[in-house]
């Protein structure tokens, strides 16, 4: 028998002071059986770096067509390209020539910075192309808190996220990588 999505509710208030974008979203996550609560977490965070009001989140690991959220316009137009993790040279490749712009949101100590090493040169041509580093502590702090509802206020200012999740505060520094 198949392993169902775990359904979370998360109440995400966003000050980010850096674009300045006050809102409130009521996010509705399914978490797949193969997702870690870490991962769960990173895409929230990667919401709040990105928001938008035409920001969603997609099928995700469920889908090889689709990255972890993305921004259309009202044609159908993908303007933003979100991928989480490290993937490799053809999903990048992919994902800068289908979009206006694409960010991939690496998190962790240890293997990021041994992907972006390996792969920086091949996607070095891509002009449409951010990385962007989450450090692997904070973000496995933050999933130490995860619950099916959750309500989390993020403040973003000089490249910093503030994050006060329950009674937890947990500060996470941003690395452009490019």
């Amino acid at each position: 028998m198949a392993l169902k999505s775990t359904v979370h509710k998360v109440q995400l208030n966003i000050a980010d002071m850096d674009r300045d974008y006050y809102a409130d979203h009521n996010l509705t996550l399914a978490c797949h059986p193969s997702e870690t609560e870490e991962r769960l977490m990173v895409r929230v965070l990667a919401f709040a770096m990105h928001a938008h009001e035409d920001l969603q989140f997609t099928r995700g690991l469920s889908s090889e067509d689709e990255p972890d959220l993305w921004q259309k316009d009202l044609i159908g137009t993908i303007e933003h390209w979100i991928e989480l993790g490290m993937p490799d040279e053809s999903r990048i490749r992919k994902g800068c020539n289908r979009s206006g712009r694409m960010t991939v949101v690496t998190y962790g100590d240890r293997a990021p910075p041994v992907w972006w090493e390996k792969i920086r040169g091949s996607v070095a041509r891509f002009d449409n192309l951010r990385v962007i580093n989450l450090a692997g502590e904070a973000t496995q702090a933050l999933a130490a808190h995860v619950e099916r509802s959750m309500v989390l206020q993020i403040t973003i200012q000089d490249g910093t996220l503030w994050i006060i999740v329950g009674d937890a505060q947990i500060e996470l520094p941003v690395v452009y990588w490019r």
